[in-house]
């Protein structure tokens, strides 16, 4: 009931004053206009900045929505949102400048529910990660444009196969009780990627984000991480193996917030497909390398899942009214979602902040870090948690904790310096490895071929 009971209550508090928008298709400079128009409307809490540039030298632009702009406020949590990742998948961006005009307008109209988002979060925008891409499609338009057409840049390569293999060196790891998140990058990696992904990887490397989607097409499905099965020995066919993270009735509640909220999703029934609650596992759909979304669980503190929006990837203009409707309340919903689990500061006996302090929790082998000024965000279920806070030349510290549904728990850690010992008498811990000792023990893997996502 209660699942049903909150998409609903939202919307309605959506409904009143809904502001009038444009449902066109924005080539590359139309899109950069929308984007300083909102940002010339809400100058007061908007910020538009760049994390690089395409292969043909586009701007990968993205719109900030705060009440401090460019600042990262200690425990306010940071969201993103990231669309047209593959260029002929075009729903996804014009739905992210769709929400950003209707942040904006909500915003100066008074909206209750979206005043307290934008002073309670600091939301990133990101209408298209492959404008290069884009503009291939968009030339052929809806009507004649091939399934292909535009998918990847425009050096042909494939974004959403281009990041870093973490979870071979993941699973490895976990069979010797290695490091459980903040896998370490290949040595060479900057070599192997794309402009636009080495320009995504610094992006979530320089934020602490907590929680993101990224909006792709040809399904209508929330998908949740791992994208990749353990067991990649049988690649003749599409390996459906699922494949749960540690997190993953978290992840499950996270996709189904997503669908219940959007008008059709749940239901399961779409594009000639069925997934029970219009939500899937992603290995357990079929398996995927190198994918964006399992990077961001395995080398940073976010949890990312992957949106499926539309059957048609390049939707004609008529239809762009009516498939913003279905997702109005699940992209605000969504947003939402970051303010659950607990959060923090870990400091010092002075009440300095420590960065990078190792937040875990008991039962779930997958821990998170402490950001720049020591605050930490851990996205949990309603239940009672056991979570210690670690750091180099700390004492650790554990506490126990309620958390509910409504908000997260608020719970610091004030961490004691550790008593020095001398350099015979301490102990390697056993649980760090060496960036080269782990790349060493995995064997390279053959090329994915003929997925979608």
């Amino acid at each position: 009931m209660a699942r049903w009971l909150r998409p609903l209550v939202g919307a309605l508090l959506l409904l009143e004053g809904a502001a009038a928008l444009s449902f066109l298709h924005h080539r590359y400079e139309e899109l950069v206009q929308a984007l300083f128009r909102v940002q010339s409307q809400c100058p007061y809490v908007t910020r538009i900045y760049s994390i690089g540039r395409s292969v043909e030298g586009r701007h990968l632009y993205v719109l900030e929505f705060s009440d401090y702009p460019g600042i990262h406020e200690p425990l306010e949590p940071e969201f993103k949102y990231v669309g047209n990742m593959h260029g002929n998948e075009v729903l996804g961006r014009e739905l992210l400048l769709q929400l950003s005009e209707f942040l904006c307008e909500e915003y100066r109209r008074g909206n209750e529910r979206i005043t307290r988002l934008i002073h309670d979060t600091r939301i990133h925008i990101m209408p298209s990660m492959n404008p290069d891409g884009y503009e291939v499609a968009a030339k052929q338009g809806p009507d004649s444009n091939g399934y292909l057409t535009g998918r990847n840049n425009a050096n042909g390569v494939d974004l959403n196969r281009n990041f870093p293999d973490l979870n071979t060196l993941m699973y490895y790891s976990r069979e010797i009780s290695g490091p459980n998140h903040h896998i370490p990058l290949p040595d060479n990696w900057k070599s192997q990627v794309e402009p636009e992904t080495l320009a995504v990887i610094q992006w979530i490397s320089s934020y602490n984000f907590v929680l993101s989607a990224n909006l792709h097409g040809g399904a209508v499905v929330a998908n949740y991480p791992y994208d990749k099965s353990q067991d990649q020995r049988f690649r003749s066919h599409r390996r459906t193996v699922n494949t749960p993270t540690p997190d993953d009735k978290l992840f499950q509640k996270l996709a189904k917030t997503y669908s219940y909220a959007h008008s059709w999703m749940h239901r399961g029934w779409n594009c000639g497909d069925y997934f029970a609650d219009g939500i899937t596992n992603g290995a357990s759909w079929y398996s995927l390398s190198k994918g964006m979304q399992d990077f961001n669980y395995l080398y940073t503190n976010c949890f990312e899942i992957t949106l499926e929006l539309s059957c048609n990837k390049f939707p004609p203009e008529e239809d762009l009214e009516r498939q913003w409707m279905a997702n109005r309340e699940a992209l605000v919903a969504f947003i939402e979602e970051v303010h659950q689990g607990i959060k923090g500061m870990v400091s010092d006996e002075n009440n300095n902040g420590i960065a990078g302090a190792v937040i875990s929790v008991q039962g779930i082998s997958h821990d998170i870090t402490s950001g720049d000024l020591g605050d930490y965000f851990r996205l949990l279920l309603p239940g009672t948690y056991t979570v210690t806070a670690s750091a180099e030349g700390y004492q650790p510290l554990t506490v126990t904790t309620i958390v509910g549904p409504a908000a997260p728990s608020l719970v610091h850690f004030q961490l004691k310096q550790e008593v020095v010992r001398k350099p015979a008498e301490r102990k390697a811990s056993g649980t760090r490895m060496n960036n080269k000792a782990l790349q060493k023990k995995v064997v390279p893997r053959a090329t994915r071929r003929g997925t979608q996502r």
